[in-house]
């Protein structure tokens, strides 16, 4: 059931290790404890991981709404298709389970592969359809739209990432349970397939390079994107702004303690002037406000980003406080999901990547 004698290296603050098994590991996020598993990263090197010097993360200018390109974005809103959204989600939280370790979770990843190979077929010069393979069973996969004059031979230019994870767990027996995930993190990759259909069909091109992620493995520890990110720094790749999609569809908790429909900004371990840029567009471009709220260090995949050396940020579906109770467990189902509050994480990303598609960073 465990992988028990695993031995993993786990990240869990700025400078603060513990090795510790696989089963463990599983234990720690039971107890609601976030951490990074560094082991593919760095091996059985402690020493080495406390000797590195600190990653600086550049700050950028991100535009003003007095800038903002409002009816190209509202244009884009008025595409949303809820019931596109229903169908795409009862479909990929029907997989028994999207495990990273699993069959299941291979066979779901093929599977979104596809829907993303299917899009990028409407103009083959424009967007790609990248695999990312793991020392595990699942893949990660990266849709890119590139830059209008953009080589892609000569690289990518200035890169804006829109983030979710692909995987799902349930904590009690991961290799043997139903895990549907419809929530964690199946909305998140619905709100972000649902905005890239969009953009996709609009025709509407960007100076800037836009990538989607599909990250496998979150629930392992942010696997799957640290291995991407470890990447993107060894190639100096610049990624100018990362936004994480990890739960956009559960708001009854927050419903139930008398709270009107918000986005809950993740203040703590994530870039301040990234957060002032989507206070803006949140304002702008979507019709519920938002709470600041924290979650932790390394709650989920903007955290790799943060840690080697991009501006990232997250957005959840309500204040922390309000957490989906029914994630990592056989009861994170469809019927849960609250679409209109999911369409409202479309239009923020759509109006991040319009803004910041179409911005010049240099």
């Amino acid at each position: 059931m465990f992988d028990g004698d695993d031995r993993r290296i786990i990240k869990l603050g700025p400078q603060e290790y513990r090795i510790i098994t696989e089963k463990e590991k599983y234990q720690l996020k039971t107890e609601g404890i976030s951490f990074i598993d560094v082991t593919y990263q760095h091996g059985d090197n402690v020493e080495l991981l406390y000797s590195s010097a600190p990653v600086t993360v550049p700050d950028y200018l991100y535009p003003s709404n007095d800038t903002f390109h409002f009816k190209q974005v509202n244009s884009l809103i008025g595409e949303i298709d809820i019931g596109r959204m229903q169908a795409f989600l009862g479909r990929f939280s029907s997989f028994f389970t999207r495990f990273y370790k699993s069959d299941k979770g291979l066979q779901s990843s093929i599977w979104l592969h596809g829907e993303l190979v299917q899009l990028a077929l409407k103009d083959p010069s424009r967007f790609n359809v990248t695999t990312v393979e793991h020392p595990w069973k699942q893949n990660s996969a990266i849709f890119t739209i590139y830059g209008e004059n953009v080589d892609p031979s000569k690289g990518k230019g200035d890169i804006v990432v829109v983030g979710c994870h692909q995987d799902s767990i349930n904590l009690l027996f991961p290799n043997i349970l139903r895990a549907p995930g419809a929530d964690d993190d199946g909305s998140g990759v619905t709100s972000n397939l649902e905005a890239l259909r969009i953009i996709v069909e609009s025709g509407l091109k960007f100076h800037n390079t836009v990538e989607f992620h599909f990250y496998s493995a979150e629930e392992g520890g942010l696997l799957g994107s640290q291995q991407i990110f470890s990447s993107y720094r060894a190639a100096e790749e610049t990624v100018v702004a990362m936004l994480q999609q990890d739960m956009t569809g559960y708001i009854q908790k927050a419903l139930d303690h008398g709270e009107s429909d918000h986005f809950g900004l993740i203040t703590d371990h994530t870039n301040a002037n990234l957060n002032s840029f989507l206070a803006l567009l949140i304002d702008a471009y979507t019709s519920i406000p938002y709470k600041e709220t924290e979650c932790g260090y390394a709650c989920s995949d903007h955290s790799s980003a943060l840690e080697h050396g991009y501006p990232s940020a997250m957005v959840f579906e309500s204040s922390f406080a309000y957490t989906n109770p029914f994630i990592h467990s056989t009861q994170d189902t469809i019927d849960k999901i609250n679409f209109p509050h999911m369409a409202e994480h479309v239009k923020l990303v759509l109006g991040y990547v319009v803004e910041l598609g179409l911005e010049h960073f240099r």
